[in-house]
């Protein structure tokens, strides 16, 4: 005879979670010095690429007649947005990652595979910086509605590429040091007789 959850179990209403609204607009203090450089950037360029997929809509579907150069602009600061966004999440380690094996191996081994991780992301970065430069270095063509050189883009690409690599450094670096500080705080084990 099998039982069922419920009839031996006293029946309550169901419980509504409570939705604290008001929280939503407690926000942290602004403080300058939570963010770097690349995100003054990003944030430039992006309210630029907002600026111009406006003017585009603006000129094609109120004035009839689309800008030309727009949607160019467009593309290149979108990738522009990307690249540099990327530095940001270097800078924080908040790139997609699989955190699934972290969890089902040893302290030790995920602090030695996430070194060896963040050693490899930081030579895939600077690999790619120098084929973006040497490939800026042969781009010799002009965008097709600015007459601005595309090598432009490709140096951008190259100095994002570079950045990374130089805040992948400092990520490794300063996680190291925090490491051996605290090792060198824990106390050291005592002998008792």
């Amino acid at each position: 005879m099998s039982r069922t959850p419920s009839s031996k179990a006293p029946s309550s209403p169901p419980v509504e979670p409570e939705i604290d609204f008001n929280m939503a607009f407690d926000d942290d203090d602004f403080r300058f010095r939570d963010y770097a450089v690349e995100d003054y950037v990003t944030l430039v360029v992006f309210w630029s690429l907002i600026f111009v997929v406006f003017l585009q809509f603006f000129t094609r579907y109120v004035l009839g007649d689309s800008t030309t150069w727009t949607e160019e602009i467009a593309r290149y600061l979108l990738i522009l947005v990307g690249f540099i966004g990327s530095v940001m999440a270097v800078r924080r380690g908040t790139h997609i990652m699989v955190e699934f094996f972290y969890h089902y191996m040893p302290a030790w081994l995920a602090r030695l595979l996430n070194y060896c991780v963040e050693v490899v992301s930081i030579a895939f970065y600077s690999m790619l910086a120098w084929v973006t430069f040497n490939l800026a270095g042969r781009t010799g063509g002009m965008m097709i509605s600015v007459d601005v050189p595309k090598s432009v883009l490709y140096y951008a690409v190259c100095a994002a590429f570079v950045l990374m690599a130089v805040r992948g450094v400092q990520r490794l670096v300063s996680r190291s040091l925090a490491e051996r500080r605290q090792v060198q705080r824990r106390p050291a084990p005592s002998d008792s007789r």
